[in-house]
Parts: C-alpha cells; sequence; structure tokens
C-alpha cells in the first residue's frame, strides 16, 4: 500500500508532459545543431586546406620563374643563360647588369626573344660584361631579366656571379649565391595603352566610303573607255 502511494505521488498530469515535449524537443535540436557546427567547421577547414595545396601548386606549376647563370666562355667572351623554369611562356624583354657597388645598372640591352616553359636561352655577352666591369676588377656581377608573362610585366631579382677580370680578360666567372625572392610583378602607373591591330570597318562606316570609291572608279573606267 506504501508502494503504490510512492508511484502515484511521482505521476505527472498529461497536460504537464506534453508541455515538457517542446523543451525537450528544442534540446535535442540544439545538441545536434552543435554537433552538425562542429563537423561542418572541420570539413570546411579541411577544404581551405585543400584549396590551399592546390593554389600552391598551381602556383608552383604556373608562375613565371626564370633562372640566370653567367658563363665563362674564354678569356674574352662570357655567355648568359636564362632558363624558364616554370610551364608558362614569357617573352624577354631587358637583360640587366651592374655590380654591386653601384645601385643603378651599368648596361641594359633590349630584348624581344621568346622563351618556352622548360628551355633555355643564351646569348653571347663578353664586351657588355668587360664595359661593365673595367679593365681590372674582382667581386661580385649581378644580372636581371624583365619579361612579359601573360599579360604582365614582371623582374626578375638579381642573380649574382663572382668574376675577375685581370688586364681586361675575363680570368674567371663563377656563380655565388641564389636570389632571395622570385620574380615580382611591375605594377604601371596610368591608364593601360593597347594598340588595336583590327579594326572594325564595318562598325566604323568605312564600308560605304570603299563602296563609293569602288563606284566612281567604275564610272571613270566607262567613261574612258566610250
Amino acid at each position: 500500500m506504501h508502494t503504490l502511494q510512492m508511484v502515484n505521488s511521482f505521476r505527472l498530469p498529461w497536460g504537464t508532459l506534453m508541455s515538457y515535449i517542446p523543451v525537450i524537443a528544442t534540446i535535442v535540436t540544439t545538441f545536434f545543431s552543435i554537433v552538425l557546427a562542429r563537423a561542418t567547421l572541420r570539413q570546411v577547414e579541411a577544404t581551405d586546406k585543400g584549396l590551399a595545396l592546390a593554389r600552391e601548386e598551381f602556383e608552383r606549376e604556373w608562375n613565371p620563374d626564370l633562372h640566370i647563370k653567367l658563363e665563362r666562355v674564354s678569356s674574352e667572351e662570357a655567355r648568359v643563360i636564362v632558363t624558364n623554369l616554370a610551364k608558362t611562356s614569357v617573352l624577354l624583354q631587358l637583360l640587366q647588369l651592374r655590380k654591386l657597388s653601384h645601385a643603378m645598372p651599368f648596361e641594359r640591352f633590349r630584348l624581344n626573344d621568346p622563351l618556352v616553359g622548360g628551355m633555355t636561352w643564351s646569348q653571347e655577352t663578353g664586351k657588355r660584361i668587360l664595359a661593365c666591369t673595367g679593365y681590372e676588377f674582382e667581386g661580385p656581377l649581378a644580372a636581371s631579366v624583365t619579361f612579359y608573362a601573360a599579360g604582365r610585366m614582371y623582374r626578375t631579382d638579381w642573380f649574382r656571379a663572382q668574376i675577375v677580370v685581370r688586364e681586361g680578360r675575363i680570368v674567371s666567372l663563377e656563380p655565388s649565391t641564389m636570389p632571395s625572392r622570385r620574380v615580382r610583378q611591375i605594377e604601371r602607373k596610368g591608364p593601360e595603352r593597347r594598340r588595336e591591330f583590327v579594326q572594325d570597318v564595318a562598325g566604323s562606316g568605312e564600308i560605304g566610303e570603299i563602296e563609293e570609291t569602288a563606284e566612281n572608279k567604275e564610272e571613270k573606267a566607262s567613261a574612258a573607255g566610250a
């Protein structure tokens, strides 16, 4: 009898139990929302890492990257070798040489040579190097290249080489260090100007003028024949 009284004392009215159901549903929904939010955050982090790796791989493969080497050929001749380490093709525009003791480049000459990815371009530059170093010189010599790639202009960092010149002759020329930075894009100031190689004749109304000129020529030719 005492046990039945205790059980009856713990019974809840049906209305009270129904009022607890929305609260329980809210708690369960909140719990699962937190679990799903944490799973979503983990998935977002994994996606960000994957995108970062893909971007890094893309930059390694397609970003322009040139390597410059100065090589001794003989006592009076040297060669500059430019290697395209990337996949994208470039158009060489300017080669600069300077001694590190000078802030401004001493020798610069313009180029217009394409360089396909994975290929090498070279040119004899002994006279220019001797003009830069002088009759007697021993120390570092640096070279840099400016080029076009994907419609933008870039410039490499200065690649150094140790050179020894005695009595106007190149005794030794050895690469010393790699550049500290990769290629940099050159920012242009002002609006970009591009030359139009193809003009729209139909849109400019020049077709009518051409046809009128042709008709006048035909009339003159027929009059002369008559």
